[in-house]
């Protein structure tokens, strides 16, 4: 029996994206992040949610210039759950 590595939660187009996004770097900032997949603050809230429950993305609040601003990062947990569906996608289609 052959036991998939494909990772519905990831796969979802901007989640991917996303998780692409922060796999190559150690933290972006939700303004960055949200203008780089060119959605709304609400789509890009309710898909950092969903990857946050999961124990994927952490988000940190910092202070810039006097105002607050979130920064986002990949978990450990996060980074495997993508690199492991990555490997699992070009199984599939390899």
């Amino acid at each position: 029996m052959n036991h998939s590595h494909f990772n519905s939660l990831i796969h979802a187009p901007n989640r991917l994206h996303i998780c692409a996004i922060l796999s190559t770097t150690a933290a972006i900032e939700f303004k960055l992040l949200r203008e780089r997949l060119d959605v709304s603050d609400s789509v890009l809230s309710k898909h950092l949610k969903s990857l946050e429950e999961a124990g994927y993305v952490a988000p940190a609040k910092r202070t810039d210039f006097g105002r607050q601003r979130t920064w986002l990062s990949l978990t450990p947990k996060g980074l495997e759950a993508y690199t492991v569906h990555v490997k699992e996608l070009k199984r599939i289609v390899g």
